[in-house]
């Protein structure tokens, strides 16, 4: 048998034969889980726990030399452990295998649980996209100054939890500790506001005053909360989710409260559905007909009107006012109809986070912008999408910005590189996971698939998120006719959805 070391184990997991060519599985060496995967002939194996959120390679997808993760899409090298698709911050272990007497084992370091982490210029912000960006110029060995900067308190967090699990900690969100930062010489600047970019000289002025001179920029602000434009936004009842220190206080406000929620996209509709045990009773608002219509589209929007449990949603209210005091105790529908409110919660939107930027900026290729030496990412960035035929889009979302950084890093070191990744989301309604890959924001010609939805039926929509990044045509035919990956691929085109109504009530209003 192969030796062991101190550091090691061995251990024999399969016979040589009970894996063909794009095939995988999961086995156990000690307590270490091993993801083992054959391509092209050659056994493989590396850890098999997503870096993203711990979900199981192996009820994911094999492609080629690449495992796409069946809950959000992240994509790891499977002879390497490379993160090659976000979200995610770190590669996995790559384990040793070896081939005797038909037997196939694998050697695991008992002392390492992860790959050496992927570890520039000046970056505002702090989010997932500077983070990325800063990461991979330390990756592909820059070896000079990066500053990241922010106007907020905390180092980069994982935002999309705030919605989900709002009552939690500052600690059990951070991305990286500062011993990271530390470690890999990048200054974090906290609690420091940029007020002007003066791109011709290269400086940038922050609200102390001082001036900071850079190379190259990433402007990665992110977006903040966009209010209702009526009277009374600003009392105390009225609430919205942009910081952990929100998340905490709308979970303490609505304990045993009627809530009152304006939203009904991603954000709102996490927190109703967190929200629903622990409140008196949740009234979702909402300015279309369906939940998600504007973000995911219609159909999407009626399968999760059967998920019902204790909600009140109104659909196509036309307007909304509060009478108020000192908070707000009511709201009231342009129908009269009026709703009792101990919390009013908004969460219509984002807009711009700084105010010395007016809109989206739109990139060029490479996540360059028309600014010499400046490059965008994440929620502020309009860019080309290589599956709409490079139409320019703007995506919302935690895993495009991360995309957006590796790329606007690997161009400020002149390693020219597109943007190729497909868009991936995700959500959580009333305990039941949304997958969604593609998009509705680029037009659809001769009946080709644009996009993918599932619910609880993983990992359907990473299946066909691998034919997109394949560059490969799903037609309407294809769709109704054809099983991809053993599994009905469920297509929003073909409005194919498997859910069984659970029976709850929920009423809907909407509003303008």
């Amino acid at each position: 048998d192969p030796e062991d070391t101190s550091e090691e184990l061995t251990e024999v997991v399969c016979l040589e034969s009970d894996l063909q060519d794009g095939q995988m599985m999961e086995v156990e060496v000690g307590q270490h889980s091993v993801l083992l995967t054959r391509s092209e002939g050659q056994y493989s194996a590396i850890g098999n726990q997503c870096t993203h959120y711990g979900a199981p390679l192996s009820k994911g997808v094999i492609s080629g030399n690449t495992v796409r993760c069946p809950w959000h899409g992240a994509c790891f090298n499977v002879h390497t452990g490379d993160l090659e698709e976000f979200p995610g911050m770190d590669c996995l272990p790559c384990h040793k295998v070896k081939i005797q007497n038909s037997k196939v084992y694998v050697t695991v370091n008992t002392k390492v649980s992860r790959q050496n982490v992927m570890v520039y210029y000046l970056s505002v912000s702090v989010g997932a996209a500077s983070l990325i960006c800063a990461e991979t110029l330390r990756q592909e060995n820059f070896g000079g100054r990066i500053i990241m900067v922010t106007r907020d308190d905390l180092l980069p967090y994982d935002k999309t939890r705030l919605s989900k699990v709002m009552n939690v900690e500052n600690d059990s969100i951070l991305l990286r500790r500062m011993e990271f930062f530390q470690q890999y010489d990048i200054e974090v600047w906290l609690r420091k506001e940029v007020m002007s970019v003066d791109t011709d000289k290269k400086k940038v002025t922050f609200d102390d005053g001082s001036v900071e001179s850079y190379d190259q920029l990433l402007i990665s602000t992110g977006c903040r909360a966009k209010g209702l434009d009526v009277p009374g936004m600003k009392l105390k009842n009225v609430l919205m989710l942009e910081t952990p220190e929100d998340a905490r206080q709308i979970h303490k406000a609505c304990l045993g409260c009627n809530v009152v929620l304006v939203g009904t996209s991603f954000v709102g509709m996490e927190i109703a559905s967190y929200l629903i045990d622990k409140s008196s009773s949740i009234t979702v608002i909402g300015s279309s007909e369906l939940p998600y219509q504007n973000t995911l589209g219609r159909e999407v929007g009626k399968v999760t009107m059967t998920v019902r449990k204790k909600e009140r949603f109104f659909l196509s209210s036309v307007s909304l006012s509060f009478p108020f005091l000192l908070k707000v105790k009511e709201v009231v529908l342009k129908s009269g109809y009026v709703i009792p409110a101990d919390v009013l919660i908004v969460g219509i939107g984002e807009c711009n986070a700084y105010f010395f930027l007016s809109a989206c900026i739109s990139c060029l290729q490479y996540m360059r912008t028309n600014v010499p030496s400046v490059y965008c990412g994440g929620d502020l960035a309009t860019f080309p999408l290589a599956m709409a035929k490079n139409q320019l889009v703007n995506i919302g979302h935690w895993q495009m910005a991360q995309a957006h950084a590796r790329i606007a890093a690997l161009n400020m070191l002149d390693k020219p590189t597109e943007l190729s990744s497909v868009p991936f989301y995700w959500t959580v309604l009333l305990g039941k996971t949304i997958r969604y890959a593609g998009g509705l924001t680029h037009t659809c010609t001769n009946d080709e698939v644009i996009a993918a939805a599932s619910l609880n039926y993983d990992p359907a929509v990473s299946a066909v998120a691998e034919r997109f990044a394949a560059g490969k045509i799903i037609t309407k035919k294809e769709a109704e006719y054809v099983k991809s990956f053993h599994l009905w691929i469920i297509l929003v085109i073909l409005l194919v959805f498997t859910l069984t109504p659970s029976g709850h009530k929920i009423s809907y209003y909407r509003f303008n």
